[in-house]
């Protein structure tokens, strides 16, 4: 055996000993019992509150919201990727205020020039030169952007 296998196989044994004991210790309890996956987590999971109702729920109260965004380019979207969870508000028939953005720097967030986003699927504008001083939604309706306010 060449000399320096000799020193370096001291060391690989070292570092094989050392994953296997951190392993033994650092992997959950139940890693692996039914998939790749710590199934404990399951549990945990179900007893995390709902917070989100999803858009069929919003569709019993504001059908006409859902209708006209259904028609434009942000069908795609659930109605709190907006307006923030609402499963509180669909269970209270209301009374729980939902978050209605109206600042220009909300519809930035999607908005704002960004290269590495697409320009197809979604249109960026220059914040800072684009009716500088407005908002948003004094020229677009949020559910048809298109449809331009007068």
């Amino acid at each position: 055996m060449p000399p320096q296998l000799k020193r370096l196989l001291p060391a690989f044994i070292i570092f094989i000993l050392l994953f296997l004991v951190l392993k033994y210790y650092l992997t959950p309890e139940t890693f692996g019992e039914k998939g790749h996956y710590r199934y404990s987590s399951i549990a945990e999971v179900q007893n995390i509150d709902m917070k989100y109702a999803g858009m069929d729920k919003c569709n019993e109260c504001h059908d006409d919201k859902v209708e006209e965004l259904g028609m434009d380019v942000h069908a795609d979207l659930s109605c709190e990727a907006c307006h923030g969870p609402g499963l509180t508000h669909a269970e209270n028939d209301g009374d729980y205020e939902i978050l209605i953005p109206t600042e220009r720097e909300f519809c930035a967030l999607c908005h704002s020039k960004n290269i590495s986003r697409s320009t197809r699927i979604i249109t960026q504008i220059n914040i800072l030169e684009h009716n500088t001083g407005k908002k948003c939604i004094d020229c677009h309706n949020p559910h048809m952007p298109w449809e331009l306010k007068e």
